[in-house]
């Protein structure tokens, strides 16, 4: 595991050279805000680089509902039974195991690794816009029907989960980069994708941190590159179609 500081905000990276996976600390005052939970593996390292920080894991906070972003969710509610633990109304749904389609959806099939056993259960479904301490919850469905990124309104930096992909090339969800396809392999709706891509450039974030690949400061040349080239992607899929 290695670990990145960016002021407030930690990088927890797994596997970082062969199959990058992040999560993340937040630092409050009094408390740490993690966002997602990485591998089953990863309880380990997550409660040794709060221990390293020095302050409690109170919020669990799920960008969505993906194996490799809640795989070590029920190891750390074990350790961790009094922290909060926060996702969207709709991917609540994923992390139960269920892949139906809410009425008014495109009808396109729910794709990547949705868990069939965790036991844990969200404490608190999140809408657009709800605060969690310094976070600002922003929906962004795409990559899942529920997905939320996260903006962190004292700096600004952007916790996206997997709206963007930086492993392999930084790109919208669902625009494939042949050395790290899985985001794109994983992802539900592309045009729902680069309508949130679109919304969270509109926050102009000053630092951009996803689920795979290094932390982006002063991403917004970077971001619309990658909404040019996710643009022409829907295009030329549109009309061979």
């Amino acid at each position: 595991m290695k670990i990145t500081r960016n002021g407030a905000l930690y990088q927890l990276a797994f596997m970082p050279r062969l199959f990058p996976v992040n999560c993340y600390f937040v630092e409050e005052e009094k408390e740490l805000t993690l966002i997602d939970a990485a591998m089953p593996f990863s309880v380990k390292g997550i409660l040794g680089a709060a221990s390293q920080i020095g302050k409690p894991i109170t919020r669990i906070v799920l960008t969505h509902a993906h194996g490799d972003h809640i795989g070590a969710l029920d190891g750390l509610k074990k350790v961790l039974p009094e922290a909060t633990v926060y996702i969207s109304r709709r991917d609540a749904k994923l992390l139960a195991g269920s892949k139906e389609l809410e009425a008014g959806e495109p009808q396109l099939p729910i794709k990547g690794d949705v868990p069939k056993s965790v036991q844990t259960r969200p404490d608190v479904l999140l809408q657009d816009g709800d605060r969690i301490g310094s976070l600002q919850a922003v929906a962004a469905p795409g990559h899942t029907p529920g997905m939320m990124a996260f903006l962190d309104v004292r700096s600004r930096a952007l916790i996206a989960g997997d709206a963007f992909q930086v492993r392999g090339g930084v790109a919208v969800s669902g625009v494939m980069k042949l050395w790290f396809p899985f985001p794109a392999m994983a992802t539900w709706n592309k045009q729902a994708s680069l309508t949130s891509a679109r919304k969270l450039r509109e926050m102009k974030p000053s630092l951009l941190a996803v689920g795979h690949g290094h932390m982006i400061e002063n991403p917004l040349p970077i971001i619309d590159k990658a909404l040019e080239e996710a643009a022409k992607h829907i295009k030329l899929e549109a009309s061979s179609i």
